[in-house]
């Protein structure tokens, strides 16, 4: 097993062990394809794109935010400024890592760093369930909306997407 393997099973056990102080450990969904897109993750789930729980981070003013939103929902730039007062700024490559606690394609709102601050964006409320990774390129959880306000430690609901 390679670095990256390693590491990539390293942030799904914290995400097991984060969903574990809500009896959820069990339901974590690891597939045998990749689900580190959108796209990919809805075909190999077989559900309509909205329905995955994309998490994007974020540098604002040095502070790493995570807003999960539903998986066809885009940033608004203007909305994003209005609620951070910055313009939407992703963070990339190994810096996602190093900041949220979890590499490209399997970032998650679960077992996150120590100060990464977690919201939801109001494109998932009509949603039943979603599926958001969780800390790999091939897993995810089914979850209600109210289970991932439960499990995530959110800060609060905000309205960023166009």
């Amino acid at each position: 097993m390679g670095l990256r393997e390693r590491v990539l099973k390293m942030s799904i056990e914290k995400v097991k062990d984060h969903l574990k102080q809500y009896a959820m450990e069990d339901r974590i969904i690891e597939l045998d394809t990749s689900s580190a897109t959108v796209e990919l993750a809805a075909d190999a789930l077989g559900c309509q794109p909205r329905d995955i729980a994309k998490t994007l981070a974020f540098d604002v003013e040095g502070k790493t935010i995570v807003v999960v939103a539903c998986g066809d929902a885009r940033i608004d730039n203007a909305k994003f400024k209005n609620q951070f007062g910055k313009k939407p700024k992703m963070i990339h490559g190994e810096q996602v890592e190093e900041r949220t606690g979890h590499a490209i394609g399997g970032v998650c709102p679960f077992g996150v760093k120590e100060g990464v601050q977690v919201y939801l964006d109001v494109s998932l409320r009509d949603l039943s369930k979603v599926y958001p990774a969780c800390g790999s390129s091939n897993s995810c959880i089914c979850m209600s909306i109210e289970e991932l306000e439960k499990t995530t430690n959110f800060v609060a609901w905000v309205d960023v997407c166009k």
